[in-house]
């Protein structure tokens, strides 16, 4: 059976070059006779991989040495409540943005830890927008500003860094790091999860300026503690070594093909034409204001619901896959991230535009 077109929000698809190269050291990593799976974690060969897998994201992301870098296990959604313990220290209140469904969990984890201030909120639009930075209402006395940079199931995106108004900036980037270039010294902390940009399922990188460790609060568990798991390089417990593995093999996928500067310029391509194609459309729709538009999700409806279905159907078996989407808001969706080649998204249109003309 010949590989699909992937459009899966998360776990989404991997390089095709990655998954072979895995495939061929499945079973013996680079003449060590066992596989990675198979090594201890304070080996020297895993310690390798480790080093390599950090040198490697700080150096296409430009993160300076003032910041730690750390692999950890819970996934973004985990962040959602070890943040603010992390990084309140004698403050009691922070400030976040309201953008779509994954910034509303965010904030309701948040709540049981510091009382939630939302600076700007787009619910009112049902998210089909970013907030006008102008208008946001940032609280001096709060010890952060947490927005997420792009909202996986509303599809819509920030283009530029917001201006954090002197608090320290935090951001989930889950959906969105090392698609487009971004300043790390803008930030006091961004955290992803690697599902998405950055390899396999299992592995949230943090990204935390030294200014903010050592705050932690004392009810949490060492495991959950930023400066813990710094002195420790992340392995305090073990970690999920594969997960670690495959993020450093994306990671040198990147590099390969020209770094984050090649992402961006192929996901503003990618992501130009499909959306040209539902915009000349009558068939579809994306509800996204245009200069909000995600240039890795996007989101689309069908004029006729009652085509929804055969349409998926349709598309699986031309093998395009996962456009289902997600119940909250239903519809159609389209991930796009890195290892989407353009001949996908090409597919996905001549795939769209045959649909518009029998129907």
């Amino acid at each position: 059976m010949s590989r699909i077109y992937n459009f899966s929000a998360g776990p989404s698809m991997l390089p095709e070059a990655v998954l072979q190269q895995a495939q061929q050291e499945l079973l013996d990593w680079r003449g060590s006779g066992m596989s990675v799976m198979e090594m201890s974690h304070r080996g020297k060969q895993f310690s390798s991989i480790a080093a390599e897998l950090e040198a490697d994201l700080r150096s296409l992301m430009g993160i300076s040495e003032n910041y730690r870098v750390l692999f950890l296990q819970g996934g973004a959604s985990a962040q959602f409540s070890f943040i603010p313990q992390n990084i309140l220290g004698a403050k009691t209140k922070a400030c976040y943005v309201k953008t779509g469904a994954w910034s509303e969990k965010a904030i309701k984890d948040a709540q049981s830890y510091c009382d939630v201030v939302v600076s700007a909120e787009s619910e009112g639009c049902n998210y089909t927008r970013i907030p006008n930075v102008a208008d946001w209402v940032c609280d001096p006395e709060a010890a952060y500003l947490h927005y997420t940079s792009n909202e996986t199931i509303h599809g819509v995106e920030f283009q530029t860094t917001p201006d954090a108004k002197g608090l320290p900036l935090v951001c989930d980037m889950s959906s969105n790091i090392l698609s487009r270039f971004v300043d790390v010294s803008e930030f006091g902390l961004i955290y992803a999860g690697s599902q998405k940009n950055m390899g396999a399922a299992g592995v949230t990188v943090v990204i935390v300026r030294d200014d903010l460790l050592g705050q932690c609060l004392k009810t949490v568990p060492p495991v959950f503690n930023y400066a813990e798991q710094t002195k420790n390089q992340s392995m305090l417990n073990t970690p999920t070594t594969y997960s670690w593995y495959l993020m450093g093999l994306v990671l040198k996928w990147v590099q390969a093909q020209g770094g984050v500067a090649a992402m961006e310029e192929r996901n503003i391509a990618k992501s130009a034409k499909l959306y040209q194609a539902i915009d000349n459309s009558t068939l579809y729709r994306n509800p996204v204001e245009i200069v909000s538009r995600s240039r890795m999700n996007v989101p689309f409806i069908l004029a006729n619901e009652a085509l929804d279905k055969e349409f998926l159907t349709a598309a699986e078996a031309a093998g395009l896959n996962e456009l289902k989407g997600h119940r909250s808001v239903g519809g159609m969706r389209a991930s796009i991230y890195n290892a989407m080649p353009e001949s996908g998204v090409d597919a996905l249109i001549s795939f769209m535009q045959e649909f518009e003309r029998t129907h």
